[in-house]
């Protein structure tokens, strides 16, 4: 590490909250001569690569922004630097830096300041509003703030797995969610579609998440986990309201996925170019009945299968003339395979924005898991 990429790290992690860029650019200014540094955030939709500050939206899917930000690399065009800012997967949008320097140890540098920027924002993010408040063009209905508060992240990256979700419509989301953790040697994921409309709606899914982290964190089986959530929800809402989720664990060594069906969203495999749906046997969702007790299923993935959850809200999408349908979800979900799975699900939910010509009306959720095979 050069002395240069020594001094803005530590001002990166010694700056006030409010001042991380303002102090970065005026450091980077001093020590590689760059004129403006600023910092683009992807929203909710992940439609647009909004500043930080004044100054208009990053839109077109052509302009250099976007390719660093879709193809995580730097991008240079026209004298400006385009750096990926991030964190282990988490893709948070893009520093803009010119005119970039023409040393090639200089942009590598430039390069890791971003990578590090990324995890001083993750830190943060919980202390300030600034940086939640610019990443959206809209405001937020209540219910879809307290969705998106409740996610671990959207995006997340290790040797044996890559994994990304996405709710919609973003900014009216209100009873769908998703829910992963992995202790290097195991992940779980949760996918939840919730009974009900707005608060209600996102009440009864943190409930759902709540519970199912709790017994996830007391060391419990997925079907105990299933049952404890199951308990919960009934406890507060006698049967009225209930959650159908999607339980998995996937052991990292294996690859061998262990399922509860809840009355789940659907659960789809690409591999080797074929969509196939897994036959699950669908159990009571969580919350309907007292004292369910749920059965797992087992699988073994092969290396390199992509999976895919989706919720009902995704092949339901309809216009006054069609519905979506599992044809063209088949269709599409073949066209992913080159595509990481970030890129996976925003181009799906892409793809059914441009089917019903804005956003769904429906919640809907999509989340892609890549098992990539066991790693040493």
């Amino acid at each position: 590490m050069s002395g240069a990429e020594g001094r803005a790290r530590r001002i990166l992690t010694e700056a006030p909250t409010d001042l991380i860029v303002d102090r970065l650019a005026a450091e980077l200014a001093r020590t590689y001569g760059v004129a403006r540094t600023a910092l683009y955030q992807v929203d909710y939709r992940l439609a647009e690569l909004l500043p930080l500050g004044d100054g208009p939206p990053v839109t077109g899917p052509g302009h250099p922004a976007w390719r660093a930000f879709d193809h995580q690399e730097p991008v240079i065009a026209d004298g400006v630097g385009w750096f990926p800012v991030g964190m282990r997967g988490e893709r948070r949008g893009v520093l803009e830096v010119s005119p970039v320097p023409a040393d090639p140890h200089a942009r590598r540098e430039l390069d890791t300041i971003a990578t590090v920027l990324g995890h001083e924002l993750s830190a943060v993010m919980t202390t300030t509003d600034i940086y939640r408040t610019a990443r959206r063009s809209r405001r937020l209905t209540l219910a879809a703030e307290m969705q998106w508060e409740l996610l671990p992240g959207r995006s997340r990256i290790r040797p044996s797995f890559s994994l990304a979700g996405q709710l919609e419509p973003a900014y009216a989301v209100r009873g769908d969610s998703f829910d992963w953790s992995d202790d290097g040697h195991r992940l779980w994921l949760a996918v939840l579609n919730g009974f009900g409309e707005g608060v209600a709606a996102a009440l009864l899914a943190s409930l759902a998440t709540y519970a199912l982290r709790n017994a996830r964190r007391a060391g419990l089986c997925l079907a105990d986990q299933a049952a404890l959530a199951d308990q919960a929800i009934y406890a507060q809402y006698r049967g009225e309201q209930h959650v159908s989720a999607l339980l998995i664990e996937l052991d990292l060594a294996t690859g061998e996925l262990t399922v509860v069906d809840a009355g789940s969203p659907r659960l789809l495999r690409l591999r080797a170019g074929a969509v196939t749906e897994e036959e699950l046997d669908e159990q009571f969702p969580l919350g309907m009945f007292e004292g369910t007790d749920y059965r797992p299923q087992r699988f073994r993935l092969q290396r390199e299968d992509r999976l895919f959850v989706v919720s009902d809200g995704v092949i339901d999408a309809t216009t006054e003339q069609a519905r979506y349908g599992e044809a063209a979800l088949d269709r599409f979900l073949r066209r992913t395979g080159p595509m990481e799975p970030l890129d996976a699900v925003r181009s799906l939910i892409g793809d059914l924005r441009a089917f019903v010509a804005g956003d769904l009306v429906d919640d809907a959720v999509v989340v892609c898991l890549d098992w990539l095979g066991p790693q040493p």
